[in-house]
């Protein structure tokens, strides 16, 4: 069943996560939604050499952060779930405090009122008190907190491989993939 999800990246590094994310879900007939920062669209372009306009072709709808009236800034539009990969530490404390002052802020707002999935990929270290409760805050609201962190368990070969490996978990939690293709098997 095909699902509409917002993808929202935004200042913190990591643009990659992001844009893996969308491929994937464009790949698997979903409606992606998105939404790039200002600052988000400055880190994508150093990390990628991609623009927000490149992205934008790979999308079915794409916001400014600064339009409050746009779908996702009310619980009555039909959005499946919300991602933001990733997370800067300035959006992961708006959401945590309630401080709507943007889109992101906002459409992840709505998505813990209307009890819809939310994942939050945080992309910081070292973690201080402030954002590790920021993270415990967004967690008891509902969100699903999966920091940037790579595994190596799976003895991956290329960036490729460590991006791909978090991309499918984070997709397995916003419930459009049944199990990631690469599964420990305590073997």
């Amino acid at each position: 069943m095909s699902r509409k999800i917002l993808v929202c990246i935004t200042g913190a590094s990591g643009a990659v996560y992001g844009v893996h994310l969308i491929r994937q879900l464009k790949g698997l007939g979903h409606e992606v939604h998105l939404l790039v920062t200002k600052w988000g669209e400055v880190t994508l372009k150093h990390e990628t050499g991609m623009s927000a306009e490149d992205l934008e072709k790979e999308a079915h709808q794409r916001y400014r952060e600064d339009d409050l009236a746009a779908g996702p800034a009310s619980g009555s539009f039909p959005l499946d779930a919300v991602a933001i990969v990733p997370c800067s530490m300035k959006t992961l404390a708006g959401i945590a405090h309630g401080y709507a002052d943007n889109l992101v802020a906002r459409a992840a707002d709505c998505a813990l009122k209307e009890r819809r999935k939310l994942v939050i990929v945080p992309r910081e270290t070292p973690l201080n008190l402030i954002h590790i409760r920021n993270m415990a805050a967004v967690t008891e609201a509902g969100a699903i907190v999966m920091p940037a962190s790579p595994a190596f368990w799976h003895h991956p070969e290329t960036i490729e491989d460590l991006v791909s490996s978090l991309v499918e978990r984070i997709m397995v939690h916003l419930g459009v993939l049944e199990k990631p293709s690469i599964e420990w098997t305590g073997e």
